[in-house]
């Protein structure tokens, strides 16, 4: 059983050694070997590797990978002629030299980030104090970022390198802060109102216009259609009295027949009308010579 015993605890003293002497650097990351505080090593290929156990040497690990920094403060900045924009921005960039980092930035990507974060608001903040805003928003826009990006390269490989890579900077937003936002809209706003009541004006006496040109060729249509009609109606009677007249000329007993006959209809056309007549008057002739009674009734 001792010697049983004896195996096991030392085979867990050498998986503990192994522990502490193995460790494996991934591909997205580089291993900084230390050894007393000191950098000892850098691997930069991934796999399997040796080192001394704690606390003769430790070792940690770098992000290698393309990182993304964005804007997180809306701290307004002032344009070529004072006015105040708020910006958004993002930055790409890598840990090319970990040495150098850990040396000169910190221990991890967060302290290169705080860094990085001042030294690219402060680009962006002088120059975007020497351009417009129709600069900001335009094509030249292009060249702001390439001034930005040329400025931070110049910061961080200066004197004391970071050891980092600035690969891409670019302005994702500009715009003016909230208050001046607010006033732009409603400048907008009452713009877009006036435009809109001038044309509503517009078209309003446009309608009257067209309205009482429209009731001026009525007029003149109905003038025009009632003069034809009556013009019509004349030459339709004058040829009516022509043809009453020829045929009156060939039999005047019958012309006095027909007139006698209109006189009634236009007598006798109610009722309720009275009329008291002498029989032996010339207005009942017709009705005489129609072998009618002699005495004609009365209404």
């Amino acid at each position: 059983m001792n010697r049983i015993g004896f195996i096991a605890t030392s085979i867990l003293v050498l998986l503990v050694l192994a522990s502490s002497t193995l460790f494996v650097v991934d591909q997205r990351q580089f291993g900084v070997v230390y050894a007393l505080g000191q950098i000892k090593q850098v691997i930069t290929e991934p796999g399997l590797n040796f080192k001394l156990p704690p606390p003769f040497q430790n070792v940690s690990y770098i992000d290698k990978r393309l990182l993304t920094l964005s804007s997180v403060d809306t701290e307004p900045m002032l344009t070529a002629e004072k006015q105040r924009v708020v910006i958004d921005w993002y930055v790409r960039w890598r840990i090319s030299d970990p040495q150098a980092y850990i040396r000169n930035v910190g221990l991890d990507e967060n302290a290169g980030a705080m860094q990085l974060n001042r030294v690219v608001r402060n680009a962006f903040q002088e120059n975007i104090n020497k351009r417009t805003v129709r600069d900001l928003i335009s094509v030249r826009r292009e060249a702001l970022m390439a001034d930005v990006q040329r400025e931070v390269l110049s910061v961080v490989k200066g004197a004391k390198p970071w050891g980092v890579d600035v690969v891409d900077v670019r302005i994702t937003r500009v715009d003016y802060v909230e208050a001046i936002t607010e006033s732009v809209y409603r400048r907008m706003e009452a713009e877009r109102k006036r435009v809109a009541n001038e044309l509503r004006s517009t078209g309003t006496a446009e309608g009257e216009k067209i309205r009482a040109d429209a009731d001026r060729q009525r007029e003149v249509i109905v003038a025009n259609a009632y003069r034809d009609a009556q013009k019509i109606k004349g030459e339709g009677d004058a040829q009516a009295a022509a043809a009453y007249s020829e045929a009156f000329g060939r039999d005047p007993q019958f012309a006095q027949f027909y007139r006698s006959l209109e006189a009634y209809k236009q007598s006798f056309n109610k009722k309720s009308d009275v009329m008291v007549l002498d029989p032996s008057s010339d207005f009942f002739r017709a009705m005489h010579g129609s072998g009618s009674t002699t005495n004609a009734p009365r209404r």
